[in-house]
């Protein structure tokens, strides 16, 4: 599992320093998206940037200390970039698809669960942390 959750956050880095350079170079000037959907747009990046570097920490600790509840925060913060980040992707984008607010409604209540997944890997965390021994 170890080794998989490392693949995932090289993955989630690399697309996230691309996806970065998109929104901030091409979203605004080629296609002259509007600001309510960079502001989602650049939410997104944030949110994938910051979990992306909790993750790598965390798949580095779990190389060294293997355990059920290290994998677990890992999946939950894998599920946040997923589901939080994937999904504001998608809203943000929905006007260069060719989607309308009322065709792309059903994506943003996905946007909560990933949401959660980040919160829920954050708390577990601070029980991880107090069932360390040292």
């Amino acid at each position: 599992m170890d080794k998989k959750i490392l693949v995932f956050t090289g993955i989630s880095g690399a697309l996230v320093v691309g996806l970065g350079a998109i929104g901030a170079h091409t979203l605004r000037e080629q296609f002259h998206l509007g600001e309510k959907y960079l502001s989602t747009y650049e939410t997104a990046v944030r949110y994938q940037l910051f979990h992306t570097l909790a993750l790598f920490v965390m798949s580095i600790w779990l190389f060294q200390f293997p355990s059920r509840l290290g994998n677990i925060i890992a999946l939950l913060f894998m599920s946040g970039i997923v589901l939080f980040s994937g999904s504001l992707y998608f809203l943000a984008l929905r006007p260069l698809m060719g989607f309308t607010d009322d065709q792309m409604r059903g994506i943003g209540i996905i946007t909560p669960f990933g949401g959660l997944a980040f919160i829920l890997a954050w708390v577990l965390l601070i029980f991880y942390a107090l069932k360390l021994k040292r």
